[in-house]
């Protein structure tokens, strides 16, 4: 019975997918599925698991999480079966979608906070209680296997989010963790590399200490948890079985990685993006990427009819105000650090959104093409123009939505969509303390009832289906062709050829297409999805649209 759901609702969505991409052959999408994937051109959608879809109401209330808390700061009851069911309603694939990234799914602490931003739990997923449990608020260990194989099915890849170097504040319900584990004090100053590790990022969030190397025995209040829930011997026989084969010394850190590395061996997972990384010794982030890569090679060996593709074990990450113009070094002011040799495949960019206001958009795809292709060639950045945290994004009124989506989704790189993105999901919320008002419930009835912002989704699911088809269009090398009437540009990535055009004007456009198409060559602009025949080495687009997106047939 499952599998005849599951053949009705790719049949649904392969029928949905033709009527977004404007009369898109069959033959041609059928090519368009096969065509390669690589982490350079991602196009990752980024969610937080308590806000996207509520997929079961049944695990809204868990752990006596009863307190009045300050606005968006409790558990609103998105799961990780809300996040199974858009994909398989084909909601991700229509935006061209091919990796999730979810906040980390962890058991977060019983307790609540209180510093200054009104009552806080954990919804967020970044209050570490039990790294070997997923909080009973957002699923179950089913659950994310049926995800992580839902999402195979689909072609999407599952990240998770991986925090080393902090537990969750401490509680009345949360003890701290022992002094061999974590420090207290002193609080960061971010003024140079020393007071940037090995301190703790804010009041009351105990710093795990990544930097040492002595043997130290699990808190006591971990194990009298595993003991009340019957599985502390299972839980001791694989640490004891991971510290043989890695020859490790039972440290802080290398527990944390083992039971981190355990969701890919378990569950399939395709990739990690990595919290807080500059707070944290540069070699935590080398023996991190070992053991990911171990266990990656553990699962598709174990389960070689599972493996998605051959592409390597993913991992991204978050080197706070990170710019791209940074090449592979981050700058403490008294040191320079390499994060991306043999360490992560990218590196969150906090640049792209001032490159995109301050710069004209000739420039910056100039400037993205010119570093990718030769300083991080063979690595990546994941830009962005919205986060969870990011308090200054590129347009928190939301007045721009259709620049952020050409913009994010044609430049050079991996894309970051923050779910909302592309439903212009308010980002001020009346009441909200803090980052809460970008972490509102995803705006589902605003896509069903107003024709604004389906209009506006139309232009993020085309942009997004051409991006996911094309990997020319993130990781290829970048030509301007013409920025007389617009700008045109064309993208090319081994045999994947593409050329764009923005800014262009209504009506009829004159596109020289000369050096990338024949003449006589019949193309497609998916964007208006309109069939064209190269003459003279130009094609004529007369469309109400100021973009067009050219591809061969």
């Amino acid at each position: 019975m499952k599998n005849s759901i599951l053949i009705i609702s790719l049949v649904m969505l392969f029928s949905c997918n033709n009527k977004t991409t404007n009369k898109t052959s069959s033959k041609n999408a059928n090519k368009m599925e096969k065509k390669e994937f690589v982490w350079e051109g991602a196009n990752v959608y980024f969610l937080l698991t308590d806000r996207f879809n509520n997929g079961d109401s049944s695990n809204d209330f868990n752990i006596k999480r009863t307190n009045k808390t300050g606005k968006l700061r409790g558990f609103e009851g998105g799961d990780i079966k809300g996040i199974t069911q858009k994909i398989n309603e084909g909601y991700f694939t229509k935006l061209g979608i091919n990796a999730i990234w979810m906040t980390p799914i962890v058991e977060q602490i019983h307790g609540s906070t209180d510093e200054g931003t009104g009552v806080s739990y954990g919804y967020h997923g970044y209050w570490a209680k039990d790294w070997t449990k997923i909080d009973p608020n957002y699923g179950t260990k089913e659950d994310l296997k049926e995800l992580v194989a839902i999402a195979h099915k689909n072609g999407i890849r599952v990240l998770l989010d991986a925090v080393i170097n902090h537990t969750g504040p401490v509680t009345k319900e949360d003890p701290v963790w022992p002094s061999d584990w974590v420090r207290t004090s002193p609080n960061c100053k971010y003024s140079n590399y020393e007071n940037t590790i090995s301190c703790t990022l804010v009041k009351n969030l105990p710093d795990i200490k990544t930097e040492s190397n002595e043997n130290v025995e699990l808190p006591p209040q971990l194990v009298a948890k595993w003991k009340a829930e019957g599985r502390y011997e299972q839980e001791v026989k694989e640490l004891d079985a991971f510290f043989e084969r890695t020859g490790h010394p039972r440290a802080p850190r290398f527990y944390i990685m083992k039971w981190l590395t355990d969701y890919i061996t378990e569950f399939g997972i395709d990739g990690y993006r990595a919290d807080t990384v500059k707070h944290t010794e540069e070699n935590v982030w080398s023996e991190f990427k070992t053991e990911c890569d171990y266990a990656f090679a553990q699962y598709k060996k174990n389960n070689p009819e599972k493996v998605l593709d051959n592409n390597p074990f993913y991992l991204v990450g978050e080197v706070y105000n990170y710019g791209i113009s940074g090449g592979k070094y981050y700058d403490f002011g008294d040191k320079k650090v390499n994060y991306f040799d043999n360490m992560f495949t990218s590196q969150i960019n906090f640049e792209f959104k001032w490159n995109v206001k301050q710069m004209p958009e000739k420039d910056v795809f100039t400037k993205y093409d010119a570093i990718l292709q030769n300083e991080l060639k063979g690595f990546s950045v994941l830009n962005y123009l919205t986060s969870h945290d990011d308090g200054q994004p590129f347009d928190k009124e939301r007045k721009l939505p259709f620049k952020t989506a050409t913009m994010l989704l044609l430049t050079s790189g991996a894309s970051q969509v923050y779910y909302g993105d592309e439903s212009a999901r308010s980002l001020i919320i009346e009441g909200t303390v803090g980052d809460a008002t970008l972490r509102s419930n995803m705006n589902w009835n605003d896509i069903e009832a107003k024709e604004e912002t389906q209009k506006i989704l139309k232009h993020w699911q085309k942009l997004g289906q051409f991006r996911n088809n094309h990997m020319a269009v993130g990781a290829g090398n970048h030509t301007v062709i013409s920025d007389e009437k617009g700008l045109v540009f064309s993208r090319l990535r081994n045999n994947d050829k593409i050329i764009a055009g923005i800014n262009l004007p209504i009506g009829n456009k004159e596109i020289n297409v000369s050096s990338v198409f024949k003449d006589g060559q019949k193309i497609n602009d998916f964007y208006s999805g309109q069939e064209l025949i190269v003459k003279e080495g130009k094609v004529v687009v007369n469309s109400g649209f100021d973009i067009v997106l050219l591809e061969g047939k």
